[in-house]
């Protein structure tokens, strides 16, 4: 299609290797086993570890941007894959109580490593372009883990989790090699083919203007804080929910399969065929598609409404989160490129540490609240980003930018540098 070949090069080549390596990155699935079957620990201390290694995932999604832009998104991918690769590879040598350091250091790497892919993308795609490449990376990323589990889980039960660990470890490393390859230079942002700053948010703001120059953005992150927790009580209570309604392992197993089929099938199709719209419209509808998943829970309990709540989560999220991603990118000024981009990332992924202890302890305590309190969130999420969307209350709300193509080249001039390459004037702190 016409609108894939804008996405760039380098941009492809990066999906291939996100594939590879996301084939491989499954120890996180297996951990608590892995604790309390091979390492011996209980319940309570596999808990705590667990838990501890989600907050450093998401600690390095919060702060990955920051480093990217002081010192280049290129070398910070790269120092975080090469880091969270050694880090796991090393986990099976590694003694029981060495493993309270290991496991939060790798995936606080790891979250470092993914804001940092992110803002990358955003640096060497033009807008216009942004939401299909993120597209093509979620595609690549959710292919992969498609494939990952089932493998995981052979390599699991007839070797060792040992396995699991060193596998994801070299497969990080040989992604920090391949992201050496395929993307050229320091990949600091450049004013290439971008506006000019606003006042206040130029090479000596900070992150904060910016973020209060646009208030859309400031908005649209705490609406993705509350519906990544909703959106993950499908990890959590939802399959509580279906055991205590009758419903086995098997059946959690295929509408999970059903989660990954479907995103499989259309999230890059959507993303090209509304790549006109207005993003936070999108956003605010695939909330609601959220919202109205688990509000179908509500008719009553089967395999059919499990079914149907499962593809509306999965429509919202094929909406929400590559828009959502692009968009802010959009949004951001180039020398907080980085910073906007670990903004998103670490609120899109909130739910991995908030998801579980908030829902568990709802579900417990009134069992029957549960699906109506998320979807009531849910859709007070989508409606202040649709409301934000309508406003557009900042200069660069939603569709007031031109789309840029790549920059061109007089005749006679000087190349350009290669796509990620450092700008020819200093980078901005």
């Amino acid at each position: 299609m016409r609108a894939l070949r804008e996405v760039p090069r380098p941009v492809w080549l990066l999906a291939c290797g996100t594939f590879v390596n996301m084939v491989v990155s499954v120890s996180f699935a297996y951990t608590f086993l892995y604790l309390t079957g091979p390492r011996g620990l209980g319940s309570g201390e596999a808990g705590v570890l667990s838990g501890t290694a989600g907050i450093g995932l998401v600690a390095g999604n919060f702060t990955g941007g920051w480093y990217g832009d002081r010192f280049g998104h290129r070398r910070v991918l790269l120092a975080g894959a090469a880091g969270s690769g050694l880090t796991l590879a090393a986990v099976p040598l590694l003694p029981t109580p060495a493993l309270f350091a290991a496991l939060p250091l790798a995936q606080y790497l790891a979250g470092v490593q993914r804001a940092s892919n992110s803002a990358l993308v955003a640096t060497i795609v033009p807008e216009g372009a942004r939401r299909q490449a993120f597209a093509v990376m979620r595609a690549a990323s959710n292919g992969g883990f498609t494939v990952g589990p089932v493998l995981g889980a052979l390599v699991a039960t007839r070797f060792s989790y040992d396995w699991l660990y060193l596998a994801e470890g070299l497969g990080s490393l040989g992604l920090a090699a391949w992201t050496a390859r395929v993307v050229s230079g320091p990949s600091v942002p450049s004013r290439r083919g971008r506006p000019a700053a606003e006042p206040g948010a130029g090479r000596g703001g900070g992150v904060w203007p910016a973020l209060r120059a646009r208030p859309a953005v400031l908005v649209l992150l705490p609406a993705i804080v509350v519906i990544d927790v909703v959106y993950r009580q499908q990890y959590s209570t939802f399959p509580v929910f279906l055991a205590d309604h009758g419903m086995d392992a098997r059946v959690y197993g295929a509408l999970l399969a059903i989660n990954g089929g479907l995103l499989l099938c259309l999230e890059l199709p959507v993303a090209l065929a509304l790549r006109r719209r207005s993003p936070l419209r999108i956003v605010g509808s695939g909330l609601l598609l959220v919202a109205g998943g688990y509000g179908v829970l509500l008719l009553g309990t089967g395999v059919g409404t499990a079914a149907v709540m499962m593809a509306l989560l999965t429509l919202g999220e094929a909406l929400y989160k590559t828009t959502a991603t692009a968009y802010v990118a959009d949004q951001a000024p180039d020398h907080v490129l980085g910073r906007f981009q670990s903004l998103y990332a670490g609120a899109s992924i909130s739910g991995v540490v908030l998801a579980a202890p908030l829902g568990g302890a709802l579900y417990e305590a009134a069992p029957g609240a549960v699906w109506p309190v998320c979807a009531g969130l849910g859709a007070v999420a989508a409606v202040a980003v649709l409301v934000a969307g309508g406003r557009g209350a900042s200069r660069y709300a939603e569709g007031s930018r031109p789309r840029r193509p790549y920059p061109s080249r007089p005749r006679g001039a000087a190349p350009a540098a290669p796509l990620g390459a450092a700008p020819p004037d200093p980078p901005s702190a």
